[in-house]
């Protein structure tokens, strides 16, 4: 677990690691689809968001559903991904 940690321009991969009032500043944040990341009182500036391996199959699946006319499933997702908790 990194805690009260500063990341400037740094490529850090974010699979099953844990942030406490860390900041990332210019960053390229990676996530390759593993366990999520959990980001507790963070702050993230002007950072790069990269999905590789299974995360970057998984969002290439839901652009080939999109352009295949099968919206709602897609907009279902993101209506989850952005429901307030």
């Amino acid at each position: 677990m990194a805690q009260d940690a500063i990341f400037n321009h740094e490529t850090v991969v974010l699979d099953g690691e844990h942030f406490s009032s860390c900041e990332f500043r210019d960053c390229r944040l990676v996530y390759a689809g593993g366990v999520p990341p959990v980001f507790d009182n963070c702050r993230i500036d002007d950072c790069e968001w990269k999905f590789e391996e299974a995360a970057g199959r998984t969002l290439a699946y839901l652009k080939v559903v999109w352009l295949a006319g099968a919206k709602a499933p897609v907009q279902s997702a993101i209506k989850e991904i952005t429901a307030a908790r």
